[in-house]
C-alpha cells in the first residue's frame, strides 16, 4: 500500500501544477487549445510514471490515431448524457473506434465523467487510479500507445484516454507523436516545471514524455 501512495503522491504533484492555471475547455479545430492539451499531456506523463514504476522498459507514446479515437469518443459522452462509460451513442467499442481511426492493435480506454465545469489534474488521477479497472489498463506495459482528449460543457466535463498494444512495429503503425511541452509557455509552465520533478525522481529516469531531449 505504501508503494502505490508514493506512486500516488507523485502523480498528484504533477497534476497539482496543470491544476494551478489549467481549466478544461472546449476544443477547436484539428488539435486541442493550450490549457487542454497540457492536461491531455498530464495524463501522458503520469501514464509513463506508472508504468515505469510498475517495471516497464517502454516509453508510452502519443499516437494520433489513439487520438483520433478517445476524441470522438469524448465528443459523443459530452453530448449524450446517458453515456457513462466506454459503450458510444451508436453501440461502438474503444476497440471499434480506434479501428475506424485507423489503428491496427488491441486497445482500452479509460473514460472520467465529471457532473461540472471543470475537473482538476488531481482528481482525474486518483480516479483512474483507485479504480483496479483502470489503474490496470493504465499500468500494463504492453499498452505503449496512448491518445487523450477532454473537453467540457457548463455542466459536465468528459476526458478519455485510448491505450493501444501496436500489432505492428511502431515505425508502420503511423507516427507517435511527442507532445509538445509549452505551447503556450508563461509563468505557470516555470511552477509546472519545477512539480515535475517529483515524478521524475519517483521514475528515475529522464526526460518524460512530454520533454523530449533538446
Amino acid at each position: 500500500m505504501s508503494y502505490r501512495l508514493t506512486i500516488l503522491a507523485g502523480l498528484s504533484a504533477l497534476a497539482a501544477a496543470a491544476a494551478l492555471s489549467t481549466p478544461v475547455t472546449h476544443a477547436d479545430g484539428d488539435g486541442p487549445p493550450p490549457n487542454t492539451k497540457r492536461l491531455n499531456d498530464g495524463v501522458v506523463a503520469n501514464v509513463f510514471t506508472m508504468q515505469h514504476q510498475a517495471g516497464c522498459t517502454n516509453d508510452v507514446r502519443p499516437n494520433p490515431q489513439l487520438q483520433l479515437a478517445a476524441r470522438r469518443h469524448t465528443e459523443d459522452v459530452l453530448n449524450n448524457r446517458s453515456l457513462d462509460g466506454d459503450i458510444g451513442s451508436d453501440g461502438s467499442t474503444a476497440q471499434d473506434r480506434a479501428n475506424a481511426a485507423g489503428y491496427k492493435g488491441k486497445v482500452a480506454e479509460t473514460v472520467a465523467i465529471n457532473p461540472a465545469l471543470a475537473i482538476s489534474g488531481i482528481e482525474l488521477i486518483r480516479r483512474w487510479y483507485y479504480d483496479p479497472a483502470d489503474f490496470a489498463i493504465m499500468s500494463d506495459c504492453a499498452n505503449s500507445q496512448i491518445g487523450v482528449w477532454s473537453l467540457n460543457s457548463l455542466d459536465r466535463t468528459v476526458v478519455v484516454a485510448v491505450y493501444g498494444q501496436p500489432a505492428q512495429p511502431t515505425n508502420t503503425q503511423g507516427e507517435n507523436v511527442p507532445p509538445d511541452p509549452s505551447p503556450d509557455y508563461d509563468a505557470s509552465d516555470e511552477i509546472q516545471y519545477g512539480v515535475d520533478w517529483w515524478a521524475w525522481i519517483l521514475r528515475g529516469r529522464y526526460p518524460p514524455p512530454a520533454y523530449p531531449p533538446n
